[in-house]
């Protein structure tokens, strides 16, 4: 008899593919009607490439994620923060904003406008960057790579983590690498369950600088 099971989840999501089903949930019904207008605008002979890679059964091509953000780019940018950093794309090095937000558990509800850079940076490492924010909080010591974190805005919360596909297609696992620090018998930094509906801003980080203390 045929096995009509469905197919499992792939072993490891990787971070463009959490990245597409985020923004595919954010960008559906806006800057594209359907899966078939999708499939048709980024390439693939069916919508069923994009079913599988929406249920985490089938990673992303970065080149077509790639394409994607490039059709969908006005959908993506905010227009004021758009319209500042082309004004300033003249000008070496990269805005940085003064938005605030943590690497560790502490929450941030303040609304502050984070539109208007407070100056720029400029040094090896940073060319393909579009922007700079500061971390605050604990980072724990273990290497995180570029690529691997996200600067993820949503609710009233604004924090920098990694982020793992949820057992559900519309949630993502907000997970710290700090799994040794304990309150009890429980872990000061747990992971938690984010709604892909409620993220409101995503970006990948693909530089990290650290200030030497002094």
């Amino acid at each position: 008899m045929e096995d009509q099971s469905k197919p499992n989840k792939i072993k490891r999501v990787r971070p463009e593919t959490l990245e597409f089903i985020i923004l595919y949930n954010q960008l559906r019904g806006k800057a594209f009607s359907g899966n078939m207008q999708l499939a048709e605008a980024l390439g693939f002979n069916s919508t069923s490439s994009i079913t599988e890679i929406i249920k985490s059964r089938q990673n992303i091509d970065p080149e077509k994620l790639r394409i994607f953000k490039e059709i969908y780019k006005n959908y993506l940018t905010p227009q004021k923060l758009t319209e500042n950093i082309v004004s300033h794309s003249a000008e070496p090095g990269i805005p940085m904003y003064e938005i605030i937000a943590t690497a560790s558990g502490v929450e941030v509800y303040n609304d502050i406008n984070d539109t208007q850079s407070v100056g720029r940076m400029n040094f090896p490492g940073i060319e393909e960057c579009d922007f700079a924010l500061p971390v605050w909080g604990h980072i724990h010591d273990k290497k995180i790579l570029p690529g691997e974190v996200y600067y993820i805005e949503w609710g009233d919360y604004r924090m920098y983590k990694r982020l793992l596909a949820g057992d559900h297609p519309d949630e993502v696992i907000a997970h710290s690498d700090n799994t040794t620090e304990m309150i009890g018998n429980r872990l000061k930094y747990a992971p938690f369950v984010v709604k892909i509906d409620d993220i409101k801003k995503l970006c990948l980080v693909k530089d990290i600088h650290k200030k030497h203390n002094h």
